[in-house]
């Protein structure tokens, strides 16, 4: 067997565990809307960064959202047009997404895509971390990369921006200098010091309110939202175990 057939059935293999652990639980998709639904209604445009598999753009259209989804991994992209090509109300941008345009190069897991990145400090980091053994990033691709400032500009200005990139998301945070109602960033507690510059840029941008969710879990954590100091601190508190979350911003 071919280095090349053995890598393409790798990342066929990579993809279809992400749509079985992304779609495979279809009581999961109503609720994926409903903790949403906070943040969107129907006619909203919602940005998908880091778009995966398309089951954030599910939920988003579930809830009558129209989607920018930008997703720079190619078999991702490929998977993305089958699954919404046809769907008049979602756009699907080949790009990444950086503080400045340009090319960047991306390195992809192709075992678990889930995980392929742009930031060579991510991947230092889990190398080192407990629960990321085994995780290998053995192939790089050139992309074309653009900001979110280029995106708005190109699509207009969402209500809801959700961010998943893998310990590049202050970068993505650097390329917006106009705040959109709410946005949401993944963070991990392996790099805590990208999740509070993600979070000192909100603060900049006008963010007031943050709240947070810890891995898949639909459920906010703090009944009452929190300031951008008060989200920083309970970040920093975590156990490492915690792994990773997703934080919300928002300026209402």
């Amino acid at each position: 067997m071919t280095v090349s057939l053995l890598g393409a059935i790798r990342t066929a293999r990579g993809v279809a565990r992400s749509l079985q652990i992304y779609y495979g639980d279809r009581g999961r998709r109503p609720a994926l809307a409903a903790f949403y639904a906070r943040f969107l209604e129907a006619g909203d445009l919602a940005f998908d960064i880091g778009a995966h598999v398309g089951d954030r753009i599910a939920a988003f259209r579930r809830l009558g959202a129209r989607v920018v989804a930008v997703e720079p991994q190619p078999a991702l992209v490929r998977t993305l047009k089958l699954i919404y090509g046809r769907d008049p109300a979602v756009v699907i941008e080949p790009l990444a997404l950086a503080d400045k345009p340009g090319v960047i190069e991306l390195r992809l897991n192709i075992d678990n895509p889930t995980v392929s990145t742009a930031s060579l400090d991510f991947i230092s980091a889990a190398s080192r971390s407990r629960g990321w053994e085994g995780q290998t990033w053995t192939r790089a691709v050139r992309v074309s990369a653009t900001t979110l400032d280029a995106m708005v500009a190109r699509h207009g200005l969402p209500v809801f921006v959700k961010i998943d990139v893998e310990g590049f998301e202050a970068e993505v945070l650097e390329g917006l200098t106009q705040p959109v109602r709410a946005l949401s960033f993944e963070f991990t507690t392996i790099q805590r010091a990208v999740a509070l510059a993600a979070i000192r840029r909100c603060m900049t941008l006008g963010y007031r309110r943050f709240n947070a969710a810890l891995g898949e879990n639909l459920r906010l954590v703090h009944e009452d939202w929190l300031d951008g100091e008060g989200i920083a601190m309970w970040i920093s508190g975590l156990p490492q175990d915690a792994n990773s979350g997703d934080v919300y911003a928002t300026h209402l």
